[in-house]
């Protein structure tokens, strides 16, 4: 009970004029709200509390009475607003849970003199301190287990046929080149995960320093024999000796930009005669004999193209010049940060395929989104495609540059040796939020899957996913390739495309004509001068949409009531009407925002199962356009801020639509696995991933593992045997998930976050099975570090 000095009176005082704060707080900022057409209740429990307040200032016990009344009617309130939810009921009542924990452990103590031993008064308040302190407690012990799960209907994995899979090389950034992020192995499975532990820890000595749009260590290991290939976020590539980590060489690039530092892998090219037979290649065996057999592509952050010979790192001389070839050649003007590679190469049979990051929102005189073809063995260009201009088809004309401004190729890329097509998703022209400017050219290839035949460098076909996009709802993932059964019992060559908006696409790869349905529907329109809008966009009706979800008042969250309430003004002085609302004049919500959705780090699947696991995020996106003459001088805006769009009327600003604590303004999760099954198209399972233990209000870690679900940044990787590892957590977690069932069955901790891929394999040399992560630090957090981690079971 309360402190009996003085009759309790410090311990009323403090008490009251900690409700009334919360009343003056409540009444005003639910008054705001309800000017804005928002919610009545924050402004009348703001009454109630001040009322409550000046009645326990003068130690009546009405005054908890009307607080006991106001509070049962906060339940009603909260469970018509946000239904059984756990997070939104949390948000809504623990505090004025605790609230009344405080008033009632007091109760004895007001009126004092007037107390009797059978006061019904003090045995209510007996029954509210029992109650109240075990539904605090309860809530508490609650939020340690995962809320919002979808659980399978079947939790056993179903057998396919007699169908196998041999193990293989993890040789390219998704595994393979159809990008499945699909290891074929079963030394490690659900029975003895529990038993993985570190084998060896290698060290790059290249710590990432972000600046919030600087060094990201994103890569994915690749293992080729008994090497394992890693490269860093500046550039430098190890070659590690795949059962210890022992270090075999290390080359550096010795590249440089101020901005976008980041490796995510490297391409490989396997020249001995067995290969490019079997790969029925453009070239004829023995053309590599002259230079390095096999090769790795090392994409560079300052526009450079290397190949180094596997065995020993050094440049492969015949190669470009000296090795390199420079990819700022046909491009024009190039400034620092504007152009480089973060994505993988592709290589199909004998060409390598790079596209290219080009910074937004800069210009409208940025470099070209050029994909370009160079011959394997001699770096010679072999084909062009120009987004903006399909007459070039090599080089540019002389006295000309590809087309600048053009819609570029960032993220990965897929290929099918089968079809001879390779799989590219395409950005849109910059400035990502107004686009008059753009051609009709550059129109028709923006935020659209190409499907491009490798021999001729044209289009076979294209599929675009956003028209007129202003949004930034570019393709940043790898397509992945798949055999998917129908319902007619044959099998589809299917196409899975993940997008910021959090939508899948399901394509027949040969044809590009959608497998799942997909409806053009009418989007709101806009009114930014000079600005024209799209009428309908596509709607992947087919597959399952994840997390985009068209927001209102009640989605609105915080972890208190206070800045719930700020999330809900914000809210309603910001226009939103779903995915596609366009940016206005003034605030306008995108949700999801420009982050996804869906990211960079593309999905992994079973081909077995034929299940696709993906990770999402859900951070909206508060933005609103900037008339050119109230731009300030110095707006970059790389990450977020004012950004300048030159040569347009308007610079736009951008924001994560966070609370003042910098939680996001909508309710949980804000990030989750989901597993979906590609023959009946539907959720099977779906759980929260990543945990406050390395975040949360502020930015201050609450060293705490409750499973909110937090924004996640990254590949997965599934194997044979039914683990599903993903490491992308806002929390420093190298996690296996059951296949079957989403259930996490194993987790360890890393020395610091990352946003790495998983991969594995098997060394040749001792048959034992590792999963290797790399860690370089989480993007929300400054801890950074250089660890190469490998696991497995004890020998």
């Amino acid at each position: 009970m309360a402190p009996s000095s003085n009759d309790g009176r410090w311990y009323w005082l403090a008490v009251a004029l900690l409700m009334l704060l919360m009343g003056l707080y409540m009444t005003i900022g639910g008054g705001v709200l309800l000017g804005k057409g928002g919610s009545w209740y924050f402004v009348l429990m703001g009454l109630a509390l001040l009322a409550s307040a000046a009645l326990l200032l003068a130690r009546r016990r009405a005054g908890a009475h009307l607080y006991a009344l106001a509070f049962v009617l906060t339940l009603v309130w909260a469970w018509w607003d946000a239904g059984w939810e756990f997070w939104p009921l949390v948000s809504r009542l623990m505090v004025f849970a605790v609230l009344g924990l405080l008033v009632a452990l007091g109760y004895a103590q007001l009126e004092a003199g007037k107390l009797v031993m059978n006061d019904y008064g003090r045995l209510g308040a007996a029954v509210s301190v029992v109650v109240l302190g075990l539904g605090i407690v309860a809530t508490a012990v609650s939020a340690f287990s995962p809320k919002g799960v979808i659980a399978p209907e079947v939790t056993e994995v179903p057998s396919v046929g007699s169908m196998e899979l041999k193990p293989s090389d993890w040789t390219d950034w998704g595994q393979g080149p159809a990008g499945q992020r699909f290891a074929a192995l079963e030394q490690i499975s659900r029975n003895n995960v529990d038993k993985l532990a570190v084998a060896w820890t290698a060290r790059t000595g290249d710590v990432p320093q972000s600046t919030g749009s600087g060094a990201e260590d994103q890569n994915t290991p690749q293992q080729i024999g008994d090497r394992l290939y890693v490269c860093t976020a500046y550039g430098k590539v190890l070659a590690l000796d795949v059962d210890t980590g022992e270090e075999k060489w290390k080359f550096d690039p010795e590249a440089k930009s101020p901005n976008w530092q980041r490796c995510r892998g490297l391409g490989y090219f396997d020249g001995n005669e067995a290969a490019i037979k079997a790969s029925g290649a453009l070239g004829k065996p023995g053309d590599a004999v002259s230079g390095c057999r096999r090769r790795l592509f090392l994409p560079t952050i300052d526009a450079r193209l290397i190949a180094l010979d596997p065995d020993s790192g050094k440049p492969c001389t015949d190669f470009g010049k000296d090795g390199v070839v420079d990819l700022t050649e046909g491009m024009g003007e190039v400034k620092q940060g504007w152009y480089q590679q973060t994505s993988a190469p592709l290589v199909a049979e004998n060409l390598v395929i790079v596209g290219g990051r080009v910074a937004d929102n800069f210009s409208t005189d940025e470099p070209s989104g050029v994909v370009r073809a160079f011959d394997v063995h001699s770096g010679k260009l072999v084909w062009a495609w120009d987004p903006g201009n399909a007459d070039i088809t090599g080089q540019p004309p002389q006295g000309q540059t590809y087309t600048r401004n053009s819609p570029n190729v960032w993220g990965g890329m897929s290929y099918d040796a089968r079809l001879g097509l390779a799989y590219l998703g395409t950005g849109n022209a910059t400035p990502d939020f107004y686009a008059a400017q753009r051609t009709a050219e550059m129109e028709k290839n923006s935020s659209a899957i190409v499907a491009m035949d490798i021999r001729t460098g044209k289009p076979r076909w294209l599929y675009q996913t956003v028209h007129h996009d202003l949004w930034d709802f570019d393709i940043p993932s790898q397509p992945a390739l798949v055999d998917v059964t129908n319902a007619q019992g044959g099998v589809d060559p299917a196409l899975l495309q993940v997008t910021k908006q959090g939508m899948i696409f399901m394509l027949n790869r040969e044809s590009g004509e959608p497998l799942a349905e997909v409806q053009e529907l009418p989007v709101p329109q806009g009114h930014v001068p000079g600005e024209r809008y799209a009428p309908t966009q596509p709607h992947s009706t087919g597959m399952p949409n994840i997390g985009n979800q068209t927001l209102k008042e009640s989605d609105m969250w915080g972890a208190t009531p206070f800045d719930q309430l700020l999330c809900r003004i914000a809210f309603k002085d910001m226009q939103h009407q779903g995915v596609f609302t366009p940016p206005g004049m003034g605030p306008t919500l995108q949700f999801p925002g420009s982050l996804g959705g869906m990211n960079w780090g593309s999905v992994s699947i079973d081909p077995i199962t034929q299940t696709m696991f993906v990770n999402d995020m859900r951070l909206g996106l508060a933005n609103y356009m900037i008339a050119r003459a109230d731009m300030k001088p110095g707006a970059s805006g790389i990450e977020m801020g004012a950004v300048p769009q030159e040569g347009t009327p308007f610079g736009a600003m951008r924001q994560r639509f966070l609370s003042p604590l910098g939680i996001p303004c909508q309710k949980p999760p804000f990030g989750s696995m989901t597993a979906v099954d590609l023959k009946s198209r539907q959720i099977k399972w779906q759980v929260p991933v990543g945990t406050v233990r390395d975040t949360g209000p502020l930015g201050i870690p609450m060293w705490l593992p409750i499973p909110i679900g937090m924004p996640t940044l990254g590949p997965s990787m599934v194997t044979k045997s039914g683990l599903v590892f993903f490491a992308g957590t806002q929390d420093f977690y190298l996690r296996a998930f059951d296949s079957a069932n989403g259930k996490e069955i194993w987790r360890s901790r890393l020395p610091v976050g990352s946003q790495g891929g998983p991969m594995s394999y098997v060394s040749p040399r001792t048959g034992r099975q590792y999963v290797v992560i790399t860690a370089g630090g989480a993007r929300q957090s400054p801890r950074r570090g250089d660890y190469v981690i490998a696991y497995a079971l004890p020998q």
